[in-house]
């Protein structure tokens, strides 16, 4: 399982052009699901993401400029997109390889399992529509993007 997150000053997630999902300080995760990962996968995936420090602890002048609390401490949302594409095997070529997504059926029942395990986590959470053509405006605050994965 691979994410992209992103501290964000807001996010909103469009399909149709009716919100079905907005943050605003907080992070915005796209989820990338492989056909290995599992509920397991994924829970670990939330608790690393709910625990990543990538805020400034503006409280303390000793940690001044450095990455030291988390979405959590600072209370801020998780926006969580469902993304197949960050499963692409771009190495070789120049058209992705997507072979190393989970099949859509399977992603999209694990992506809710996800979901429901966040929201068990963390009260502020928004998400999403699975499989939908989503539009996704953020401000990207930092600008602070980090690849994490999980297995």
């Amino acid at each position: 399982m691979k994410a992209l997150i992103q501290r964000v000053g807001q996010a909103i997630v469009e399909v149709d052009g009716q919100s079905v999902g907005a943050i605003e300080h907080g992070v915005l995760a796209y989820i990338g699901l492989g056909p290995d990962d599992d509920l397991q996968t994924a829970k670990r995936m939330i608790d690393k993401i709910l625990t990543y420090r990538i805020f400034e602890n503006e409280n303390d002048p000793k940690k001044a400029g450095k990455l030291d609390l988390n979405v959590q401490q600072v209370g801020g949302g998780l926006l969580l997109v469902s993304q197949f594409t960050l499963m692409a095997k771009t190495d070789k070529g120049r058209r992705p390889d997507f072979g190393g997504a989970m099949s859509p059926e399977a992603a999209e029942s694990l992506f809710a399992e996800l979901i429901a395990y966040a929201k068990t986590q963390y009260p502020k959470v928004a998400t999403g529509q699975f499989g939908a053509n989503m539009q996704v405006m953020s401000i990207n605050d930092g600008p602070l993007n980090f690849i994490v994965e999980v297995s």
